[in-house]
């Protein structure tokens, strides 16, 4: 069945304005586009946009899909604007929580609150006896009590593990907080087997899925390998929600604790809906817990240069692994320390297959890192509603000196690096719109001023190609996936309204009124209209 798209406006990303009048699809792909009149002759079916604009499938190239669907489930701490409104917020929960269960928090960002302060691990243990578990937004840093750290074997003498620290308060004593590779112990003391807990992931996964479905998005680039015990319990997950339904499609990053065994299990898949990706590894922290690695101390920090996650011999070691198994590498670097340790190790390693390393996120960097970069082969994971998010406190943390650099996407895009947009949800909203928005005008939406850094800002035709074309080159898929063109995969994101038209405060008002995938609509928005 032929199927002609028609109607609306439909923008190709390949050139700025470019524009065609239709798009005739056969089975999962675009196989002519044209005028309605030259096309219509050709098609079995009619799709009219009724005036919506079509765009490329819209992808995140960065996030962790199941976390988010937790997000949604979970108590969800990032609107807390206080301290005592975060621990109200979690009292309430306790009250519904049975003792035989951890109580779950997501998102809490003491700087949000005017004080800062987070509570305290006495604060935690007066509203519960069982544990309480709650995860930065940032998820570099968990907050627990008395019984959930001493499930991870924690007490007064226990000492901070490489890559990793345990928070203490003034006295020395246990004050809840753990940093990085610390949290890990306690997170792996979590039930995490068993036909029922892949079931629960499974229905986690499917409401991710859906959720981001009615935001337009077509796909995402996603780590969940090594989160929920055995690779195995999430694969399934995406076995049963990705791969019956094929209405969406994940390409799937491999935790550096599960590369190798994935890799000896021969884990292969053929088809277009789930894709195994590069090696994630994750070489240090984040900027909000101040244990993103820097070549010079945090300006508001003195003594405090943040965390290198994985020694030197450690991070070879693991590039040299993927090599071994002519896989490219993703790499979480935020400070400019932990991209240099970075580079210096792809230097030794770089890829001669035609695949591309990823670097995510590459917040803060520096000149002759960016030169470096220029000669790999690399695409860089952008989040753009880190802008708003960090600052201003950000600016304190870093320094004026540093900020040339940092969060610097027009100036990478100038330099002609491939970059791709992400969300890095749970971490940020995982709504496109709103980092779009983010990217051209580097603020919350309506504030009065004229934007963090405003030199950095993108023009709106930049930020969506971020989630089209930028999205497949940074799975190497740029020649069948990012564009309507002949060809290519027939995905598209069809909007209530031009995201290039009007105001930028008018376009966060639009939703995805369809969802397209091979061709098929795996969304539609309920309404009277028929669209």
């Amino acid at each position: 069945m032929r199927k002609l798209w028609y109607g609306g406006t439909i923008y190709t990303m390949e050139r700025e304005n470019e524009t065609v009048e239709a798009v005739l699809v056969e089975a999962d792909r675009i196989s002519a586009v044209g005028s309605y009149e030259e096309l219509v002759k050709q098609a079995d079916e009619l799709y009219n946009l009724n005036g919506a604009t079509m765009y490329p499938g819209f992808v995140d190239s960065h996030l962790h899909i199941i976390y988010q669907g937790q997000k949604l489930t979970r108590l969800n701490l990032s609107m807390a604007t206080t301290t005592d409104e975060m621990l109200g917020m979690i009292r309430e929960a306790a009250k519904n929580t049975p003792k035989n269960q951890w109580l779950f928090g997501e998102g809490w960002n003491e700087n949000n609150f005017p004080d800062n302060r987070i509570p305290t691990i006495q604060e935690l243990d007066a509203i519960r006896k069982e544990p309480i578990l709650l995860t930065r937004i940032c998820h570099h840093v968990v907050l627990g009590n008395t019984a959930a750290l001493s499930a991870g074997g924690y007490d007064e003498s226990s000492a901070s593990p490489f890559g990793g620290e345990i928070g203490r308060d003034a006295d020395g004593k246990l004050n809840g907080l753990l940093y990085e590779q610390a949290a890990n112990p306690v997170t792996e003391a979590i039930l995490k087997e068993g036909e029922a807990y892949v079931d629960e992931l499974t229905n986690t996964l499917d409401l991710a899925i859906k959720d981001m479905l009615s935001y337009g998005l077509t796909g995402g680039h996603t780590e969940d390998m090594s989160y929920f015990g055995n690779y195995k319990n999430p694969l399934t997950a995406y076995q049963r929600v990705v791969g019956m339904k094929q209405h969406f499609r994940v390409n799937l990053l491999r935790h550096q604790s599960v590369f190798e065994e994935m890799m000896e299990d021969n884990i292969i898949y053929n088809d277009s809906f789930i894709q195994l990706g590069a090696m994630k590894i994750f070489v240090d922290g984040a900027l909000g817990c101040s244990t993103a690695a820097l070549s010079n101390p945090y300006a508001d920090q003195p003594n405090n240069k943040g965390l290198l996650i994985q020694s030197d011999d450690e991070l070879e070691r693991l590039v040299k692994l993927a090599r071994t198994h002519n896989e490219s590498v993703a790499v979480h670097i935020i400070g400019d320390a932990g991209a240099e340790q970075l580079l210096t190790i792809l230097e030794k390693y770089p890829l001669t297959n035609g695949k591309r390393d990823r670097l995510i996120h590459a917040c803060l960097l520096r000149e002759d890192l960016v030169e470096r970069m220029k000669k790999l082969r690399v695409v860089i994971d952008i989040q753009p509603a880190f802008v708003p998010s960090d600052f201003p406190w950000v600016i304190d943390r870093l320094g004026e000196n540093r900020l040339e650099w940092a969060y610097a996407w027009k100036k990478l895009l100038e330099h002609g690096f491939m970059c791709a947009a992400g969300t890095d949800a749970p971490v940020e909203d995982i709504n496109p719109i709103a980092t779009i928005y983010a990217a051209v005008e580097r603020k919350k939406p309506y504030e009065s001023h004229d934007g963090y850094l405003p030199g950095e800002k993108l023009t709106r035709f930049q930020a969506v190609q971020l989630y089209t074309l930028g999205s497949a080159q940074a799975i190497c898929k740029e020649h069948e996936q990012g564009l309507i063109k002949p060809g290519y995969l027939a995905d598209f994101s069809i909007f209530d309204r031009d995201l290039f038209e009007g105001t930028s405060e008018e376009m966060l008002a639009a939703k995805a009124v369809k969802t397209v995938v091979a061709g098929r609509i795996v969304y539609e928005l309920a309404t009277d209209l028929d669209l």
